[in-house]
């Protein structure tokens, strides 16, 4: 029979579920899968992480699973978008807040959550929480 081992097309498919749980914000699904060996920071063809679309879709609770099984809150798509970038133009403050507690880069990606911030009148979601980190 198998010898275990997925074939690319298995792969493919076990990938577009994962991401499609990510959108939706099916948390324990998607933990689920990472805990059985699916690669926390997989991306689809597009280069997105299960993080930047649990993130884009306004998930606070998913981004937060996500990242303590070792996320990298900070890996960008092919377009050179960065998670919180994300949050901010959809408007997911808890998203962005969750990003921020983990310490996203506020400079990462095109363009940068600091400039996406100012471009969507978001300023306050970057100021004044605890353990930020500042540019320079």
């Amino acid at each position: 029979m198998s010898s275990g081992a997925l074939t690319p097309e298995q792969t493919d498919r076990v990938v577009a579920i994962a991401m499609d749980l990510a959108r939706e914000g099916s948390t324990e699904q998607l933990v689920e899968f990472v805990e059985h060996g699916l690669p926390v920071d997989v991306t689809d063809a597009g280069g997105n992480s299960l993080l930047m679309l649990a993130a884009y879709h306004g998930h606070a609770d998913t981004v937060q699973a996500l990242l303590r099984l070792g996320a990298d809150p900070d890996l960008r798509n092919a377009r050179d978008q960065a998670p919180i970038a994300g949050a901010l133009f959809k408007g997911s403050d808890e998203v962005v807040a969750v990003l921020w507690e983990a310490g996203a880069d506020l400079d990462a990606g095109t363009p940068s959550a600091r400039t996406a911030a100012s471009m969507f009148g978001r300023e306050h979601l970057l100021t004044g929480r605890p353990g930020h980190r500042s540019a320079g």
